[in-house]
């Protein structure tokens, strides 16, 4: 057993079919299902069952992979060491960021990022809070930008900036003619992103409302993507708030953006863990998010 054989496992578990793993793995799928027979040989167990349209894992497989994840996210860590000891800030992070981030943030870090440090690539996952503490926890990634805390012991996390929260109103909204906004205004007509995005939880703290106390079409719809949420308020389904690193990005729609009188807001954080072995790079991404997001005005 090596762990060529472990990690040829991990991709027919991932991918249930062995054609797929075979292109994934960069192998004929032959040699694949020789390699996998062979382990199963060795095993003396039947790892995983076949059929013409799929492959499952048996029970002693899937205790058997999670034996085989944890040896091969070792052998990532012994190449993170390695690496760090050679030159840190050259190579791959694994950078998660919450979709109401992404979209928004990333433009303006990645130019200054690889102008200042070339040798440092990006490879980027975009995923709800709580997938990105699990991927964190289970070393699929090595930092993530999230807008809430973790309250987990075993992550760090370092505030980045705060992120002031505005309303997006249709131009007929009853408050587009305000200067600002009071948050409980809102509560009666506010259109939310679906649950598990941290956005949506911080938008209904901050408007005094939940959602078993909205009602009819509004309490009903509720977007995806930040977006969709905007194309809703420009049709005249309601308000919401949006992050103000997004504010531009909406300037062409149909809706006008008020400030908020209770200065609502989120913390940007950038989560990791104590063991990563490179934490210059923490340090270079936490510079360059900082200057970017203040040359952007936001309150800091």
């Amino acid at each position: 057993m090596n762990l060529r054989d472990l990690f040829y496992l991990n991709s027919i578990a991932e991918h249930r079919h062995f054609g797929r793993a075979a292109e994934a793995c960069n192998v004929t799928q032959p040699t694949l299902s020789s390699q996998i027979r062979k382990l199963e040989e060795e095993l003396g167990v039947k790892l995983m069952e076949r059929t013409n349209k799929r492959v499952d894992m048996t029970p002693v497989g899937l205790r058997i992979l999670e034996h085989a994840q944890q040896a091969l996210n070792a052998e990532a860590q012994i190449r993170d060491v390695a690496r760090a000891a050679r030159d840190p800030l050259v190579g791959p992070i694994k950078l998660g960021v919450i979709p109401t981030l992404a979209p928004y943030l990333m433009p303006m870090i990645l130019k200054p990022l690889q102008e200042a440090y070339p040798g440092l690539t990006i490879d980027l996952w975009e995923d709800q809070t709580q997938a990105l503490i699990d991927s964190l926890r289970n070393h699929r990634l090595d930092a993530a930008l999230l807008a809430t805390k973790t309250d987990a012991p075993e992550i760090t996390e370092i505030s980045l900036f705060v992120e002031p929260l505005m309303a997006a109103l249709p131009k007929q909204h009853r408050l587009a003619g305000r200067s600002a906004v009071k948050e409980e205004e809102l509560a009666d007509d506010l259109l939310v992103l679906a649950e598990g995005h941290c956005l949506s939880n911080q938008a209904l703290t901050a408007c005094g409302t939940k959602h078993g106390r909205r009602s009819g079409l509004r309490g009903s719809m509720q977007a995806a993507t930040l977006d969709t949420l905007v194309n809703l308020v420009a049709a005249g389904y309601g308000a919401t708030l949006i992050p103000s690193l997004a504010v531009e990005s909406f300037r062409r729609r149909d809706i006008v953006v008020r400030k908020l009188a209770g200065h609502s807001a989120r913390t940007i954080r950038l989560a990791s863990r104590p063991s990563f072995p490179r934490p210059q790079v923490l340090r270079a991404l936490e510079k360059v998010i900082r200057k970017a997001v203040g040359s952007s005005h936001l309150r800091d």
